[in-house]
């Protein structure tokens, strides 16, 4: 089985060191887009909404957006490696307003990279087939 991993991210300018620190434990694509959360789109118009966030601190600004980061993960070591970059980088998410992480389970998928593993046997195989040839 498969993994997706996403995180929402509110601390956006981890995002660079999250990446990195994915490569070296063998995620080797993510797919990262804008977002924004409901509480930033229902602020301006619900005003208990947008007091809550002012009480959390969380408003007017602090965070006017958001990245979104989707990887699918074939390995569950690799997931829990990613998942531990992530909380690692974002101190476990002790902090109100850092953001959320969740897994889903994949059934199927086409077109993923490699994994470092995989690459390794597959150049192998090519210099047996090499050296046969």
């Amino acid at each position: 089985m498969a993994y997706l991993l996403v995180v929402v991210l509110n601390k956006t300018e981890k995002i660079n060191r999250i990446l990195e620190r994915f490569i070296e434990v063998d995620v080797r694509g993510a797919t990262i887009i804008d977002s924004i959360g409901m509480g930033r789109t229902l602020e301006p118009e619900v005003s208990t909404f947008s007091t809550l966030l002012e009480i959390f601190n969380v408003g007017s600004g602090r965070y006017p957006e958001n990245k979104t980061i989707f990887t699918v993960i074939k390995e569950e070591k690799t997931l829990r490696e990613a998942q531990r970059v992530v909380k690692e980088e974002l101190n476990d998410f002790k902090e109100p307003g850092t953001g959320i992480m969740f897994v889903v389970p994949v059934i199927d998928f086409v077109g993923l990279a490699p994994s470092l593993e995989e690459e390794k046997k597959a150049i192998e195989e090519k210099r047996k087939i090499e050296k046969i040839i």
